[in-house]
């Protein structure tokens, strides 16, 4: 059974936060009782806030990050979540490499979610606002999916 969930990305302040905050969200109105929680593989966003223009993008569609701050991976987290979804192949080569013991715990968070042809959950942050409401259309259809498949068991 999945209690837990970390959703896993770069920085930490784009795709990541969103997808926690989407599904935080949506599993509440699903009466979805999985903590759920964001981190990133690289340090370099540690404490800081969700960027501003992913926070405009989230807001606009009724999703708060301005709460959130930044964190990096551990290999704790792998004890602790049952299932950590990264959002891209990137992501979850590190995942891997730094906790290869819970490989089968690991996955893409589109593809694990069933949300087909997408694999990958492309990074908006060197893209303009529109790749920023993009990503959160897309959270929304990945997190939509990833509530089907915990239904489905």
């Amino acid at each position: 059974m999945i209690e837990r969930i970390l959703f896993v990305c770069l920085g930490n302040i784009c795709r990541s936060p969103l997808v926690e905050a989407v599904a935080r969200q949506r599993f509440a109105e699903a009466a979805l009782d999985i903590e759920v929680a964001s981190c990133g593989t690289g340090g370099w966003h540690v404490g800081a806030g969700a960027d501003g223009r992913m926070q405009e993008a989230a807001a606009a569609a009724g999703y708060r990050l301005d709460d959130h701050r930044g964190r990096q991976l551990s290999v704790a987290d792998f004890a602790h979540y049952d299932l950590l979804l990264a959002m891209d192949c990137a992501n979850l080569r590190d995942m891997r490499r730094l906790a290869p013991h819970a490989i089968e715990r690991t996955a893409l968070f589109l593809d694990w979610a069933g949300v087909a042809p997408m694999l990958e959950f492309p990074d908006p942050y060197f893209g303009g606002q529109a790749s920023f409401v993009a990503s959160v259309k897309l959270a929304e259809q990945g997190v939509a999916a990833l509530i089907e498949r915990l239904r489905a068991g």
